[in-house]
């Protein structure tokens, strides 16, 4: 009797909990699938009225005094920086196991880099005079506070000066153990010595996207050698005029790069799939990294988990977000090859491939451009670019000259779109047609007037 009181109580107990639909203690969680993740990227689809261009900013951190990067630590350094800088404009801090490591106002975002680098990352906006507006303002209210502490922001590719040899990361615990984990001989210079700009641009649909995606990344090596500004590094000429351009080639072929091989039927299950297979370097469980250290790929943790731990769609999520391909596809496409530039140039970068992905005729001019091209030959003009720029060769036709059509086609769409925005590519459009990228000035000038004087380059880039 007792026996069948007890199975009675607990038959109940089971039907509350059915009626309830409150099971998720009496049943296994579900596995995670690739549709859950492809679903992802077929949800971020937009309307064409819904387009907007996004960007984020890097900028390098040097003393006025000495021209040595800034310390994140120390009475004038970056955090003091940013906490001095939250109570003037009032924003938030954005912390990491209680250490600042950036600012939020609403959607927009200061952070720092694992070497201080200082990111402005704005909300994608529909026009670039939109943003624009938005990045000066941001401008003119840090510059007080900015000369208060003796910090110049550099519009530069590398550390003129300081190596990472004496760049400490800041104390954020992913960037501590990437620093660990991430192989290549340049890995460390990427980490804590560079500084670049990305541009973020919307899709209608996969096929749009996976065009798009397509297209981006035969444009990058192009767009690299217009916008080559890092040749300086220690306060020593390399020999390359995009410095960081050559320690992306030299840091975790695993995860950097172009992402597949840029085939007629690629598709967002491929680069999901590319993304899958790349090894893991760590999970988080309650804001708490747990380091996997490449011992297997996302696939395999899907299908065998980690440990007591089973994968979960936040895990792509971080996983997907330490990829590091030139192109990277999340809720919108992510274009990532470019120096640090100055004098406006940051707004031509946009404005090419705005003029280019948001015009359907466009993109069949960049097409038909590169028809004859493979993907052999587009991987290795990425290999060349960082020495030579737009003396680069691809099929015995120097990059430059691609560089000048690549232009026409995108001043010509930015003109029928009647938004003024051409009026944005005057300062790449007098370099490239003249052959020349900003490194070519600098080097001139360090060869020349300056007489190879690290002052004067930091001076310069301080305009």
């Amino acid at each position: 009797m007792f026996i069948q009181i007890i199975f009675d109580i607990l038959t109940l107990v089971i039907v509350y909990f059915l009626s309830e639909g409150n099971v998720s203690n009496l049943q296994t969680k579900e596995k995670l699938e690739k549709e859950d993740i492809l679903n992802l990227f077929k949800n971020s689809c937009k309307s064409e009225t819904e387009f907007n261009v996004g960007i984020e900013y890097e900028r390098l951190p040097v003393s006025v005094v000495t021209d040595k990067a800034v310390p994140y630590g120390g009475e004038y350094g970056v955090c003091n920086f940013l906490r001095t800088f939250a109570k003037s404009e009032n924003w938030d801090y954005i912390t990491d196991d209680y250490n600042i490591i950036g600012l939020k106002q609403g959607h927009d975002t200061v952070t720092l880099e694992p070497g201080s680098q200082i990111e402005l990352s704005i909300r994608p906006e529909k026009t670039i005079f939109d943003l624009k507006k938005k990045i000066d303002n941001l401008n003119k209210q840090m510059m007080p506070i900015l000369d208060r502490f003796n910090i110049n922001l550099l519009e530069y590719g590398v550390s003129p000066l300081s190596t990472h040899k004496n760049i400490n990361l800041i104390p954020k615990r992913r960037y501590k153990i990437m620093a660990h984990y991430l192989w290549g001989i340049l890995s460390d210079v990427m980490m804590r010595e560079t500084a670049g700009i990305q541009g973020t641009f919307d899709f209608k649909d996969e096929a749009d996207g996976v065009r798009k995606f397509t297209i981006a990344n035969k444009l990058t090596p192009f767009m690299t050698a217009m916008f080559a500004n890092s040749p300086i590094r220690g306060g020593v000429e390399t020999g390359y005029k995009t410095f960081r351009a050559l320690s992306w080639l030299n840091t975790d072929n695993d995860r950097c790069g172009f992402c597949g091989k840029m085939d007629e039927d690629f598709s967002f299950e491929k680069y999901v799939d590319n993304v899958l297979n790349s090894p893991i370097i760590f999970i988080n469980r309650e804001d708490i990294p747990i380091e996997v250290k490449g011992k297997i790929n996302f696939w395999e943790f899907m299908e065998k988990g980690f440990g007591d731990f089973d994968a979960e769609l936040d895990d792509f999520k971080l996983h997907a977000n330490l990829y590091f391909p030139e192109v990277r596809l999340r809720n919108f496409i992510e274009i990532r090859n470019h120096d640090c530039v100055g004098k406006d140039m940051i707004y031509a970068v946009l404005a090419i491939y705005k003029g280019i992905l948001y015009n359907d005729g466009a993109m069949d001019e960049i097409e038909e451009l590169f028809s004859g091209f493979s993907y052999k030959d587009f991987a290795e003009l990425r290999y060349n670019v960082p020495k030579n720029a737009l003396g680069a060769e691809i099929c015995k036709i120097r990059a430059g000259e691609i560089a000048k059509e690549i232009l026409y086609i995108a001043e010509k769409s930015l003109i029928e779109m009647n938004t003024c925005e051409e009026k944005f590519l005057e300062p790449v459009k007098e370099l490239t047609f003249a052959g020349l990228c900003p490194a070519d000035i600098i080097l001139r000038n360090w060869n020349g007037l300056w007489n190879k004087d690290v002052k004067k380059l930091v001076k310069y880039l301080s305009r």
